[in-house]
């Protein structure tokens, strides 16, 4: 499964590695087209590639941070 994400980051994450975080504990990949991150919040255009069962664990763990995730695109 491919899929682009926009990630909306609540400025209370500014000191945690979330984007590291997903890439050590999920299978899949992780592209970084653009992000933007200040003291407040912080946003990011990612895309994720993997099995559909790893990229679901992804974005519970995601909304388990309350991290707001855009599906921007998605293929199988």
């Amino acid at each position: 499964m491919k899929v682009l994400i926009g990630l909306t980051f609540p400025g209370n994450l500014k000191d945690e590695s979330i984007i590291c975080y997903l890439c050590k504990s999920f299978n899949i990949n992780l592209n970084i087209f653009e992000a933007s991150f200040s003291m407040y919040s912080g946003w990011a255009i990612l895309g994720l590639e993997g099995d559909e069962e790893e990229v679901a664990k992804a974005f519970e763990y995601l909304r388990g941070k309350d991290i707001n995730i855009e599906k921007i695109k998605a293929q199988k």
